[in-house]
């Protein structure tokens, strides 16, 4: 019996909720079609998790602190272990997609073919995670 699945839906710890909804909401597109409650915080109000989706993907982001309970500034060390993941998401049109992050105010190199054949685009969000918009090359 092989499993049957559906959709993966990866989750990432952020630093600061609204900056991350800035990125993945704001200068990506994503919507938020779920979230926890909004809480009001000595770092303002915000939600602890938010579902995202952008066409046909999806992702969780979880604040990595509690209210009251996150550093004035991001811990380096805590970026390292995330350093080699990278998400990768179907895009068909990476040249529209360079010039809409461009004239968002991204700093993005151009899409590149990888040696096995996809052409990709690769960013990094605000906690330092990479996103690799990809097609068929």
């Amino acid at each position: 019996m092989a499993l049957k699945l559906g959709s993966l839906t990866p989750l990432i710890q952020v630093y600061d909720m609204v900056e991350a909804l800035g990125f993945y909401r704001d200068v990506l597109g994503f919507a938020v079609i779920a979230s926890s409650p909004e809480i009001e915080a000595p770092e303002g109000r915000y939600f602890h998790w938010a579902l995202l989706r952008l066409g046909d993907a999806e992702l969780m982001l979880n604040t990595a602190y509690d209210a009251g309970e996150r550093p004035m500034a991001r811990d380096a060390a805590r970026a390292v272990p995330h350093a080699d993941t990278c998400l990768y998401i179907a895009c068909e049109d990476l040249d529209g997609a360079h010039a809409l992050l461009k004239a968002a105010g991204l700093e993005i190199e151009p899409p590149t073919t990888a040696p096995y054949g996809m052409r990709q685009l690769h960013l990094r969000d605000p906690d330092g995670f990479c996103l690799c918009l990809q097609t068929q090359a």
